[in-house]
């Protein structure tokens, strides 16, 4: 959508993200950078009001910019009224519309799509988060990312597009010269997933069964991909605790353990270093092949992905030592 474009009268921003409806109703009212913004929440919004709104002259003249936020309520209680709006819109005013969906197959999806413009606002798919990443980066905050700097980032943070934007700005004033790395974007961004996934497995660890299922719902609730990424993140745990223990036994120190095995930050290397010693190899070992058993079940169809988590996380603090508490 470029800035120069005239602004049509409707506008429906469909989509799950918030970040990309936001971006896209900036640029919306970058082309109408003048006009008088109402904005109603589509829960509570009345008909009449919005319509006024968008019928009636801006006290200073020029145009009007109507949003009606979580608009999906408002539409199924006002289709026809507004399909009949869409026939004959006003010319002065911008109806925008922050939607979660709009099937095609509905007659409001084609009236809109007639005089105005429906914007697709759902993330991308996972194979293509790192094109989206790329183009941010050089977008909106002029640097440029290695493909596996992008495909570092998409797997660790996943697709809330805010949160990647807001770490590709920490990106930005890290790098040096515009150019960003794989390890710049580890010594970087806030491995948020990561921790909280460590901060699970650590209580797990020490036995602490409930303050870990705690955790892992906790996480689920505000990340469902969690239950499908589960697996992979917990064998790249107990990967790193193998790693660290057979680095341990060659007589490699602290900092070189969590250097080469790139535990950050470094509020982690702690409690990860503990926790390695603590469930020793013999722990590892058992926890490698009850995480495969787990996997299998899921690929399988044997349960829900997230119950069988659950009972890898319970099945693990059973088999913990008393000694492994802090």
């Amino acid at each position: 959508m470029a800035k120069a474009d005239r602004a049509k009268p409707i506008y429906a921003l469909v989509g799950s993200d918030a970040f990309l409806q936001l971006q896209k109703l900036g640029l919306i009212l970058a082309q109408i950078p003048d006009a008088q913004r109402a904005d109603y929440d589509g829960e509570r919004a009345e008909l009449a009001d919005v319509l006024d709104d968008l019928r009636s002259f801006a006290m200073f003249g020029g145009s009007k910019a109507v949003v009606v936020r979580s608009a999906d309520e408002f539409l199924t209680r006002f289709r026809p009224q507004l399909e009949d709006y869409a026939a004959t819109p006003s010319d002065s005013a911008t109806l925008i519309l922050r939607l979660n969906s709009l099937p095609a197959n509905q007659r409001i999806h084609k009236a809109i799509a007639k005089v105005g413009q429906i914007e697709d606002c759902n993330p991308p798919k996972e194979k293509d988060l790192p094109a989206w990443i790329l183009r941010q980066a050089k977008a909106a905050h002029n640097i440029t990312l290695t493909p596996g700097a992008a495909a570092l980032l998409g797997d660790l943070i996943g697709s809330d597009l805010g949160r990647l934007d807001t770490e590709l700005a920490k990106l930005a004033l890290a790098s040096d010269g515009g150019k960003v790395d794989e390890e710049k974007v580890g010594t970087t961004v806030s491995f948020q997933r990561e921790r909280q996934m460590w901060d699970m497995t650590n209580e797990l660890a020490a036995g602490r069964a409930a303050e870990a299922l705690r955790r892992w719902r906790q996480l689920l609730q505000t990340d469902p991909s969690a239950e499908f990424r589960a697996v992979t993140w917990l064998g790249m745990w107990l990967e790193n605790v193998r790693k660290a223990l057979a680095m341990r036994k060659k007589g490699a120190n602290d900092f070189t353990i969590c250097s080469t095995l790139r535990i950050w930050p470094r509020e982690n290397q702690g409690p990860f270093l503990q926790t390695a010693a603590a469930m020793g190899s013999p722990g590892v070992a058992r926890a490698l092949d009850l995480l495969a058993a787990t996997d299998l079940k899921s690929k399988s169809g044997v349960g829900e992905a997230s119950t069988n988590v659950e009972a890898f996380l319970l099945e693990m603090a059973s088999r913990q030592p008393a000694r492994s508490h802090r």
